[in-house]
């Protein structure tokens, strides 16, 4: 493989030499500026060998690097050694910025290439204006990758489907209507809308484009005179035209919106609204022959405010979701006596369970099946290469997720399996750490017009308290059947100026890794409400709180009680008794008998 790499990036330097250029510059995006992309885009894996989902790869006529955050360190110096492209662990003190970096390496003058449909117009003028300060100059190019790419997948060409309104709640009429209400205080009535799932969430449509993500490759322009989705057209089945015109959306091949574009002005009246997120290629076009408006899509945030109807479609998935989990802890505590499950016959036998669950559609991200060392790797994703036997001892921290037709599921949980008499104190430390953050987070109450950042600290001040901490945010925003990473809200200490709305869902998810040893993680999925009950404490100034949508119990042999205050394992053992009465009624009697002696309540000294 590392041949391999060698040669295709020494083909890239061919084409740069080829265009005049001294570097070139690849994200892990597509022209949709998506964070988990079609195969036919993963041109920054093809040309590094670097699977995570997260990086940028830039490549001069003789050197090399690769810029990842810390959630892939220990992937990233593994998966890159002996490829001649050296790893840049981004944000630390001490790594300079790609444009830093290639100012230190390249002269005056010289040109820096990128390819335009991959890099959004907001990405491509930050670069042009930091390597303009270094005296290089930012061009745009052809996809080199047309070229150099041999084999090169195909766009995908599956079929799109209706996602009923039993689950939306509300119909692509209705949401079109409000987009358009929404843009008018920008002074426009007509938008260009290019993520892939604000598209889906627009028209009530779900796709299989992207792996584990029930989206499709589109783009979707909305005016006062029609609304039009640019799409392949042999993806489009006749249910789902009959469907579209009834909504009054035309269909277009989607590689006619660039044309289309060029056109706008002959044949719309009103001025374009485009963001910075569509890619640098559509919104030069549309600045230079739309006479585009600049602003924000509403279509992001509006799609983060679930409505009824998806929250109840949430409880109920979580429901099943944790039959699932319930039943795979069962039997992996069991599986693990024979010597013969790994990290990878384990993820099967889990999506097996969830596939059993009603309005199952697959997986929302790739299991993290991480035993023992491979847990201390943040987003471990086991192959043939690494997988490695389960044995029953030591930590399984499993992270995993669903699809169903009503939600979508994320869950964390960290498994000890071996006797629970044999586990180290230093396990139970950490674990309790964590968990007492997690439940901080869970437990908190809050003005209106808080934001993530200002509520992190809460689920890592146990964890800074012990000189330990993590690199990856606590919390993130989850898609309803849609992407299990979904914005504008979040929960890390990034200033995200986003306050938590009502009817967002969040990811809790604090952790600690200890490199070589061992990694631990609990996550549940919360949704923001209003608090129900502030009694004497309230003060005219509306409150939220969370709502633990998530139904799996905590392994409680991990957790030293001398650590806990008596609000904490009140707070357990209420979420146990939980768990239990939604669950058990789903379950055999033999399972049902398993989360009973799992849930049971943790006896304190208090």
């Amino acid at each position: 493989m590392k041949t391999e790499i060698i040669q295709r990036v020494a083909a890239l330097r061919d084409f740069m030499k080829s265009h005049q250029l001294s570097a070139f510059i690849i994200p892990s995006t597509d022209p949709h500026s998506g964070e988990y992309i079609p195969a036919h885009w993963e041109s920054r894996k093809f040309i590094s060998g670097f699977t995570g989902s997260a990086g940028t790869a830039v490549i001069t006529l003789d050197d090399a690097g690769l810029w990842t955050d810390s959630r892939y360190f220990l992937q990233a110096a593994n998966e890159l050694e002996g490829s001649g492209i050296r790893l840049f662990k981004d944000k630390l003190p001490e790594t300079p910025s790609i444009t830093d970096w290639l100012g230190s390496v390249l002269n005056a003058g010289e040109l820096v290439g990128i390819d335009g449909w991959v890099n959004t117009a907001a990405q491509a003028a930050s670069l042009r204006e930091e390597l303009a300060a270094k005296g290089l100059t930012l061009t745009v190019t052809e996809d080199p990758f047309n070229t150099i790419w041999e084999g090169r997948p195909c766009l995908p060409k599956d079929a799109i489907f209706l996602h009923d309104i039993k689950y939306a709640g509300i119909s692509c009429t209705d949401k079109i209507a409000q987009i358009q209400e929404k843009i008018k205080a920008n002074g426009s009535t007509s938008i260009l809308i290019s993520a892939l799932d604000d598209i889906a969430w627009t028209l009530n449509l779900r796709g299989c484009d992207v792996h584990c993500n029930p989206i499709f490759i589109s783009y979707l322009l909305i005016t006062p005179e029609s609304n039009t989705l640019y799409i392949i057209e042999e993806k489009v089945s006749d249910e789902v035209r009959a469907y579209l015109q009834e909504h009054h959306v035309d269909i277009r091949p989607y590689d006619c919106l660039a044309q289309d574009l060029k056109e706008y002005k002959s044949k719309h009246a009103e001025r374009l609204q485009v963001s910075t997120t569509v890619n640098e290629t559509l919104y030069s076009l549309a600045v230079e022959y739309a006479d585009a408006i600049i602003a924000p899509s509403p279509v992001g945030l509006m799609k983060s405010y679930k409505n009824a109807v998806e929250i109840e479609g949430f409880r109920r998935c979580m429901e099943r979701d944790g039959v699932a989990m319930v039943k795979f802890i069962r039997w992996v505590k069991e599986a693990v006596k024979t010597g013969n499950e790994t990290e990878m016959s384990a993820d099967k036998v889990l999506c097996g369970f969830r596939a059993e669950q009603a309005l199952f559609k697959g997986i929302s991200f790739d299991t993290i099946a991480g035993y023992k060392e491979h847990a201390a790797i943040v987003h471990y994703e086991a192959t043939p290469e690494t997988d490695i036997p389960l044995k029953p001892e030591g930590l399984l921290l499993l992270d995993s997720g669903a699809q169903y037709l009503d939600g979508t599921t994320d869950i964390t949980r960290t498994i000890w399996l071996g006797n629970p008499a044999n586990i180290p104190a230093a396990v139970k430390r950490d674990y309790t750490a964590v968990l007492k953050g997690h439940i901080a987070l869970a437990r908190a109450r809050f003005p209106k017009g808080t934001r993530g950042n200002q509520l992190d600290v809460l689920a890592r001040q146990f964890l800074w308290q012990e000189g330990m901490t993590y690199g990856h945010g606590t919390g993130h925003g989850v898609g309803h059947f849609m992407g299990c990473h979904e914005g504008p809200q979040n929960i890390r200490t990034d200033n995200n100026p986003n306050p938590l709305q009502v009817g967002n869902i969040c990811s809790d998810e604090p952790g600690i890794y200890r490199a070589n040893e061992y990694g631990i993680r609990t996550e549940n999925l919360i949704a923001v409400r209003e608090c129900s009950n502030l009694g004497a404490q309230a003060t005219g100034e509306t409150f939220l709180e969370f709502e633990t949508l998530t139904l799996c119990y905590y392994d409680t042999n991990m957790i030293d009680i001398s650590r806990m205050t008596k609000d904490e394992i009140d707070w357990i053992n209420a979420y146990h008794n939980w768990v239990y009465t939604e669950i058990a009624p789903l379950l055999s009697t033999e399972v049902a008998a398993f989360l009973q002696a799992k849930c049971q309540p943790i006896a304190t000294q208090y």
